[in-house]
């Protein structure tokens, strides 16, 4: 099996192609085989799981993800990997790749259509660019067991961030309404080449399998949430007048002191059973009118 982390190898094999680093495509490869066979042993993949792998590069996770799972199915955007993959995972019976934009496919019909009877998970090494973008697609799919991904440290933080925090955001309380979060480790910059400015980190997303907060309409609860942290240093009766025009300031306030807060309380403090108890009272009113 090809070490493409080791970069005496990495190296004349990118040559060989004439392989030339994109920035636009956010493209770093690993140089230190610990991380794809740890993010990958951790991860939990076994034989009876199928994975599917969002931009494969070379290859360093996809090594790791085949010699455990049951089936990997790799989407790499980057036809000039093609000929580069073939050498360095061409090896493995178990791995199909798909060439497109993940983005623009259907993920639930294609995991049932490629991995079937195996536990579904997710895995990726994502573009600094992307991962917002594709990390909420993989959690509204609502069809993987767990998903892994290595993203920015400062976004690890954010994803698994508590009420409260500094790190806290909307972008915390949707990761953790489909999923919960776990900071696995932290990847410096001197793993990759070319080496990013900032360091990595790895954080696993347990699915939830049920949601234990009643939300009448999910629609009206991340609206709120958004409407919260787009004023994240005023109080909640602020953002939620701001977010929802039809309740007005007083509304806002009655609707804040209906779900038992105080009225100077600030959104950026709120879980999300706090957030469900504002969202579920905006609904009632709005059905009582």
């Amino acid at each position: 099996m090809w070490d493409v982390c080791d970069v005496q190898v990495m190296k004349p094999l990118l040559a060989e192609h004439g392989f030339h680093f994109s920035k636009a495509k956010g493209q770093n490869f690993l140089t230190a085989a610990w991380v794809p066979a740890a993010m990958a042993e951790d991860s939990g993949i076994d034989g009876h799981t199928g994975v599917l792998e969002i931009g494969p590069g070379i290859g360093p996770l996809t090594q790791q993800l085949c010699l455990r799972a049951g089936k990997v199915c790799a989407i790499e955007v980057d036809r000039r990997l093609e000929p580069i993959l073939r050498q360095t995972v061409g090896e493995f019976d178990n791995l199909e790749i798909l060439w497109g934009d993940a983005l623009k496919m259907d993920i639930p019909a294609l995991v049932r259509e490629k991995l079937p009877g195996l536990r579904p998970a997710a895995c990726a090494n994502l573009p600094y660019y992307i991962t917002s973008p594709v990390l909420t697609a993989l959690l509204q799919a609502e069809c993987f067991d767990c998903v892994t991904v290595m993203v920015q440290k400062e976004v690890a933080q954010r994803i698994a961030a508590a009420p409260g925090s500094a790190e806290y955001s909307a972008f915390s309380v949707f990761c953790q309404y489909y999923a919960e979060p776990e900071m696995l480790f932290e990847v410096p910059a001197h793993c990759f080449l070319p080496q990013p400015k900032v360091t990595s980190a790895v954080v696993m997303l347990r699915v939830r399998r049920e949601r234990p907060w009643p939300i009448q309409e999910e629609a009206v609860f991340f609206r709120a949430v958004r409407a919260s942290f787009a004023m994240r240093r005023k109080k909640l009766s602020n953002g939620l007048a701001s977010g929802f025009p039809e309740l007005g300031k007083q509304g806002a306030a009655e609707v804040i002191a209906a779900g038992g807060f105080g009225e100077n309380v600030r959104g950026e403090t709120l879980g999300i059973p706090e957030f469900a108890a504002i969202a579920n009272e905006i609904c009632r009113r709005r059905d009582t009118q």
